[in-house]
């Protein structure tokens, strides 16, 4: 593990997501990435998802959850990818984030004040790792869909 968080060295030009596309016009622009790469820039996507990503309970993540899995369902429907993808990333965003909540206090991982030094682990917030294993268990589920994977590897195969 880095000793130092990623984005201290993020090369923005480089980065293949662009908040100026609009990628249901343009879904060839399009790419899937690793894990949750792009998922705070794609739109319309991501202003369609964020008012529905909440993790501060584990009824408010359940509730989150289930909605979030009802729009992938809903792209996966209209055979739409990147919609469908989109929300499999927030679904793992919302396990992430809530995981990183239950491990650390304020859910920061780094002191900035200190040459950004790694910070203790295990003093977060315990209906935090509830919040992460609900939204787990409709990450892994929604990666695990039949339909999503066929659409996935036709999206490769068309677009790299």
């Amino acid at each position: 593990m880095s000793e130092h968080p990623s984005y201290l060295n993020f090369d923005k030009a480089s980065y293949a997501w662009r908040p100026d596309v609009d990628y249901c016009a343009h879904p060839e622009a399009y790419r899937v990435g690793r894990g949750e790469q792009g998922v705070l820039i794609v739109e319309p996507y991501k202003s369609q998802m964020t008012p529905h990503w909440r993790f501060k309970t584990p009824e408010i993540a359940r509730e989150s959850a289930e909605r979030l899995t009802a729009m992938f369902l809903a792209y996966l429907d209209a055979e739409d990818f990147v919609g469908a993808d989109m929300a499999r990333k927030f679904l793992q965003m919302g396990f992430t984030r809530a995981r990183r909540y239950a491990n650390y206090k304020g859910g920061r991982k780094y002191d900035k004040d200190r040459n950004h030094a790694p910070l203790e682990r295990g003093t977060g917030d315990p209906q935090k790792a509830e919040s992460a294993r609900i939204f787990y268990d409709a990450w892994r589920e929604a990666e695990a869909h039949p339909d999503y994977a066929r659409l996935k590897a036709e999206w490769k195969q068309n677009y790299g």
